[in-house]
């Protein structure tokens, strides 16, 4: 069965935003007199009160300090879970991340988000049309920046991840974001728990040509698959269905360079730059 995804508004940021607006009429003041005083444009005050956007840690602890409401906005904020930071049609998958026993990624157009730079993940959201905001894109890096504790977990998931080598050689960012981050990938390469394959340009036949997939094992041993085209998402939970994309995948890690090919290529890319 399909689970789709769609563009929402989140409860949890309408009501931070509208004990924001509290606070500010407490303290008598316009959204416009607010802004001044926070250094920010009045558009991003309305947005944050009216629950477009999230109010980011370090503005809470400013708008607390500013509106004299001892620390209550940076409390509630640090309360909210992680998939409340989370891009809207990601939530279907952060849902089921954060606790997964397993990751399996083949991504086709960028370095997957668990295995982003901080720069390169900036970038990525850079380049997004139509163009965010800076403060939503700031919010989405920090987002995902966190969903990369996963690894930290005293027991982490076991991930693989096949990426096709045209990611990698596509420039996001300048060279040096680029080159941190093939760093980072080689770093993630060293944990036994951790795999990566990269997928040859002229490669064929390939099983992977109907697009990226993640496929995640749970705590309960369900296994899932998520798909995301655009701003949508899907995820599968069907056992048929999910057992389908395990058979892609499994091709895919087989027409794929090993992991010490895989390694050798990224040495080389670093050699290049």
């Amino acid at each position: 069965m399909h689970s789709a995804r769609k563009p929402k508004k989140v409860g949890s940021w309408q009501a931070v935003g509208a004990l924001v607006a509290h606070y500010r009429r407490q303290a008598r003041l316009t959204q416009e007199q607010f802004a001044e005083l926070a250094s920010v444009h009045v558009d991003t005050v309305g947005s944050i009160e009216q629950g477009r956007l999230a109010l980011q840690p370090d503005r809470a602890e400013q708008f607390d300090e500013l509106l004299g409401t001892g620390g209550a906005l940076a409390v509630l904020v640090a309360q909210l879970p992680v998939r409340e930071r989370i891009v809207q049609f990601a939530q279907g998958l952060v849902d089921h991340e954060q606790e997964a026993l397993s990751f399996l990624s083949y991504e086709v157009q960028v370095v997957p988000g668990l295995l982003q730079t901080r720069d390169y993940c900036r970038a990525v959201f850079g380049y997004r049309y139509p163009a965010l905001g800076s403060e939503t894109a700031e919010q989405w890096v920090n987002a995902r920046m966190e969903r990369q504790l996963v690894w930290q977990r005293e027991r982490p998931p076991v991930g693989h991840f096949v990426i096709e080598e045209s990611v990698l050689r596509r420039k996001v960012g300048s060279p040096e974001v680029m080159r941190e981050q093939i760093c980072q990938i080689l770093e993630y390469t060293e944990p036994i728990h951790m795999s990566f394959q990269i997928m040859p340009e002229e490669r064929t036949p390939h099983a992977g040509l109907g697009g990226p997939m993640v496929l995640l094992e749970t705590p309960e041993h369900e296994h899932l698959a998520y798909l995301e085209v655009q701003s949508a998402s899907f995820l599968v939970d069907d056992p048929n269905e999910v057992s389908g994309y395990h058979h892609k995948y499994g091709m895919l890690r087989s027409q794929a360079l090993s992991p010490d090919e895989s390694v050798r290529l990224l040495l080389g890319l670093l050699g290049d730059r």
